[in-house]
């Protein structure tokens, strides 16, 4: 029997090494990491969502998108045939943003960043993962935080910001913490919730994951 074939996707400006301590059973699954590139000019997030296509080498494979990787994954699947898409600490349509997200798209205020400081990388731990990041943690998330081009930072604040999806696809699986503070828990709706687990959950919940990801992947099917 072959293997399933899983690809991950990090979240905004992030490396593939927050996949660094997920670990599936190889003997039933191989495991591949996209990484972000540099959008071309008015490149949209569905002709980004296809050129990322390209980097799948597999038929139906898995699709693990963390945060904006979240939202990617979703746009590729209108592309090519999946045999599962899976979500962790994103949303499945841009009703389960925050507020200030939206008020963010009405006001245009997220053109006012200056996506150039983001280059910094205390800045951009900050934008990234939230004000309350302790000091002593810079360290450790300055190897996640590999994306620092500003014209790929424009790119994917506005394509979070004016995200259009506004019907959550059925087949979609999400896993949510319910202390995360960049989506908040109360604007999620149909997930799996993992207590306890923050934005960063992938990092810090990882035996979480391990435990649960292989049974997600073979018992919750496609409709």
């Amino acid at each position: 029997m072959s293997r399933i074939p899983v690809y991950f996707m990090p979240g905004l400006a992030a490396s593939p090494i927050i996949f660094e301590n997920i670990k599936l059973p190889e003997d039933e699954f191989e495991m591949y990491f996209l990484e972000w590139f540099v959008p071309k000019t008015k490149e949209t997030l569905e002709e980004y969502a296809l050129r990322m296509t390209k980097e799948i080498k597999h038929e139906n494979p898995v699709l693990i998108g963390v945060s904006f990787g979240g939202i990617l994954v979703q746009e590729m699947s209108k592309w090519i045939n999946t045999r599962k898409i899976i979500i962790i600490s994103s949303v499945k349509t841009n009703k389960e943003m925050p507020s200030r997200m939206k008020i963010a798209k009405k006001t245009l205020a997220y053109k006012l960043i200056p996506t150039s400081l983001l280059s910094n990388v205390e800045t951009l731990v900050k934008y990234a993962f939230g004000e309350n990041i302790i000091s002593s943690r810079l360290k450790l998330y300055e190897k996640y935080l590999s994306v620092r081009d500003k014209k790929y930072l424009d790119w994917a604040i506005e394509s979070v910001i004016l995200w259009s999806r506004d019907k959550a696809d059925e087949n979609v699986i999400h896993i949510h913490g319910d202390a995360d503070e960049v989506f908040p828990i109360q604007n999620i709706q149909n997930a799996i919730v993992v207590k306890g687990g923050t934005h960063i959950m992938i990092i810090n919940k990882y035996k979480w994951l391990n435990e649960n990801l292989p049974k997600i992947i073979y018992l919750t099917e496609k409709k």
